[in-house]
């Protein structure tokens, strides 16, 4: 899964906010209504042919942790960081939490192949507030969301407990995302 551009483009004077210029490589959410679906605050995870992986950020000046990781995308060329999936071992104790998770998918039968979000009480602090450790699948919560300018973005994000919103191309597989930080809203 590569690194999601962000809707709106940056504000050049503080590039954590956003100004109301959609980027024009994301025009297409405009042109064709994407599809919005939550952003989740948790760790990005995959299943890819059935065994289940961790994103690992390769920096400069780092080694990848086995020869098995599979690149994500191209590095970045301004910050050299090039993002991999790194296979998950059950005897390896940073990958419990992983397995807690993709072991209940396991038992239900819903273990497909595809992007997840990692989310629990021991996630980044937990900010969605889960009680168990799950893998809940990218773009599987769509919002009822039909006002796309900045200002109904903005108003949908203050008024909503979400990190934000991910937009899906409804034919090709695209996606950016703008978060409630890009408008400098506080979760």
């Amino acid at each position: 899964m590569k690194k999601i551009k962000t809707l709106f483009k940056k504000d050049p004077k503080d590039l954590g906010r956003v100004i109301n210029v959609v980027d024009p490589q994301n025009e297409w959410v405009m042109t064709y209504g994407g599809i919005p679906t939550r952003k989740f605050d948790g760790t990005s995870s995959a299943i890819i042919d059935g065994d289940l992986y961790k994103r690992f950020d390769l920096k400069p000046g780092r080694k990848l942790p086995s020869i098995d990781c599979i690149p994500c995308q191209e590095a970045d060329e301004k910050t050299g960081h090039h993002p991999h999936w790194v296979k998950c071992e059950r005897e390896n104790p940073a990958d419990k939490y992983h397995f807690e998770a993709f072991d209940k998918l396991l038992d239900n039968g819903s273990a497909i192949d595809g992007t997840y979000e990692l989310l629990g009480p021991k996630v980044q602090g937990n900010p969605e507030s889960y009680e168990d450790h799950t893998l809940v699948l990218h773009g599987s919560d769509v919002f009822d969301i039909f006002d796309f300018s900045f200002d109904g973005l903005r108003k949908f994000l203050e008024d909503t407990d979400v990190e934000g919103i991910v937009f899906h191309h409804p034919q090709d597989g695209r996606m950016c995302k703008i978060r409630k930080s890009d408008f400098g809203i506080k979760r």
